[in-house]
């Protein structure tokens, strides 16, 4: 009797109970099967996302990248056949610059040793509508090799950053800076700001290849905050499991074109995490969320040890935090699976 009497009472006060409130969205990495050297541009709402393909120039606009999934995705360019930008399509990025639409991409014909830097332009208020017009090659004078191209407009000035040969030969990949006088020309002579010189970003080995030792460091990507000027980088080769992020920063805003300016980190700023599942990461790029309160990193990632550069490679998020002494502190990459709220989230 005295059962059912704590039975009817209990059942009594779970009817008055407030319902449970419905959980925060989350989502999970990866954000997409797979998907190189991801990057996206906040405008309007809308985030406007890209990553290579390899032939065409595709992107994705969604509120969220958490939904990447489920996007709208349209291919906005095809280059024509037979040039010297009509294969191999890399690291494309799309920036709004001057009022105007500008997706960034590394081309060639068919042979990596003329690898150069293009651009196509879009004048349309939505880059998923309007017409997409070519406007050339983007490079400095002496027009060496040259991939991964990030723009930064500071202080009304443009400046590009990428990766490229100091001479015609393979075997090495440095970071160059320059000057631009409009979003499709660079002024002046390149400015060599970074080069592999630590273990850690020279693992490059090539096993019966020529060269058989290329040494990285590319798709360089500027991180601006506080007025503090830093530039992220992958390392290592991306057919190495050793693919991770180094970090230039800036001593002051001066002279961005001043080597003396610019303070290596002598560690990786984000690397593999084996125990998690994740292996080389790099080529990474930056959004925040929503509401502007939030700084993630956007960066794709193997699933498995010697998966190389191929089409195993994933692009995957992770919010990341800032040190007392306003350097980014990216901590290491998340599992995937692992449920994650989505930008603009947290309270």
């Amino acid at each position: 009797m005295i059962r059912c009497f704590l039975t009817i009472i209990l059942l009594w006060a779970g009817s008055c109970m407030v319902p449970a409130q419905p959980v925060a969205n989350r989502f999970t990495n990866p954000l997409l099967p797979y998907g190189a050297d991801p990057y996206s541009f906040y405008k309007d709402g809308y985030y406007y996302y890209t990553h290579t393909t390899g032939s065409r120039l595709v992107l994705w606009k969604t509120k969220t990248l958490a939904d990447l999934k489920d996007a709208e995705q349209k291919t906005v360019w095809v280059p024509p056949p037979n040039t010297s930008w009509s294969k191999e399509l890399w690291a494309p990025e799309i920036l709004f610059l001057g009022g105007k639409w500008y997706l960034y991409f590394a081309a060639d014909d068919g042979h990596n040793r003329n690898h150069r830097m293009y651009v196509i332009e879009n004048s349309a208020a939505d880059p998923m509508k309007g017409e997409w017009v070519f406007k050339g090659k983007v490079a400095a004078p002496g027009d060496k090799w040259a991939i991964d191209g990030d723009v930064l407009e500071y202080k009304k000035q443009l400046y590009m950053i990428w990766s490229g040969w100091a001479g015609d030969k393979n075997g090495q990949q440095n970071i160059y800076i320059a000057k631009m006088s409009n979003p499709w020309t660079i002024e002046g002579e390149r400015a060599l700001i970074s080069q592999p010189e630590y273990d850690w970003e020279r693992h490059g080995h090539l096993k019966g290849e020529t060269p058989e030792q290329v040494n990285v460091n590319e798709g360089p990507q500027f991180l601006v905050h506080n007025n503090r000027i830093f530039i992220i980088y992958s390392a290592s080769g991306c057919w190495t499991d050793f693919y991770c992020l180094g970090m230039l920063s800036a001593k002051n805003d001066k002279d961005l074109l001043d080597p003396a300016n610019w303070v290596k980190n002598k560690k990786p700023v984000f690397k593999a995490a084996p125990e998690k599942g994740v292996f080389a990461p790099g080529h990474n790029s930056f959004f925040k969320s929503p509401d502007g309160k939030e700084d993630w990193i956007l960066y794709h990632a193997n699933s498995a040890p010697g998966q190389g550069c191929g089409g195993h490679r994933s692009p995957r998020a992770q919010p990341f935090r800032w040190n007392k002494d306003g350097t980014p502190d990216f901590g290491t990459p998340v599992a995937a699976g692992l449920p994650l709220l989505e930008p603009g989230q947290k309270k």
